[in-house]
């Protein structure tokens, strides 16, 4: 009762599915590290400014940078622990200058409900951070996984190679079921 049949198809479709796994799991890694910095961004920004009185883009600010230093080790440590660690100094060099753009793209969005548009109230002050955070966090992973923690270029033409070894035995069955 032993099927001829070979098990799923390890073809280009499968090629196409593993990529698609491996960046669903860059982004589950990603947003479960940027949702504990989200967590401490918020946290501190509402700590700041309710036990210092600091006004709403200072207190913002300075919980940016907690979170920054928080999530350069979890990206680090946790999410990109298998990507190129040689060159350190340019890798922290980059998060920061992408860090700070980032920065000024969430706080920009909050200085400008709370000064230009006046919405300055507790509530209004943590959904426009929140906002703000969310448009910065689309930049971020784009420059992070794209500049800063680069794969390393072996592992790629490793994959390169597997996937296309993988494709030639599909290709071979394929013409021996064919003849």
């Amino acid at each position: 009762m032993g099927s001829a049949t070979p098990g799923p198809s390890t073809g280009p479709r499968s090629a196409v599915r593993r990529r698609f796994d491996l960046l669903f799991r860059e982004v589950a890694k990603f947003g479960a590290v940027g949702g504990a910095g989200l967590l401490v961004n918020l946290l501190v920004f509402n700590l700041v400014r309710h036990l210092t009185g600091l006004q709403v883009v200072r207190a913002s600010v300075i919980a940016t940078v907690v979170s920054i230093v928080f999530n350069y080790i979890g990206f680090r440590y946790f999410t990109y622990r298998d990507r190129d660690k040689g060159g350190r100094t340019k890798e922290l060099t980059l998060f920061l200058l992408f860090s700070a753009v980032g920065l000024v793209i969430e706080n920009g969005v909050l200085y400008a409900a709370t000064y230009g548009f006046g919405w300055d109230s507790p509530l209004q002050s943590n959904v426009f951070k929140f906002l703000g955070i969310g448009v910065a966090t689309l930049f971020r992973f784009w420059s992070y996984r794209t500049w800063v923690f680069r794969a390393l270029p072996a592992r790629e033409a490793v994959a390169s190679a597997e996937a296309f070894l993988d494709e030639v035995p599909d290709a071979r069955r394929t013409r021996a079921r064919v003849n």
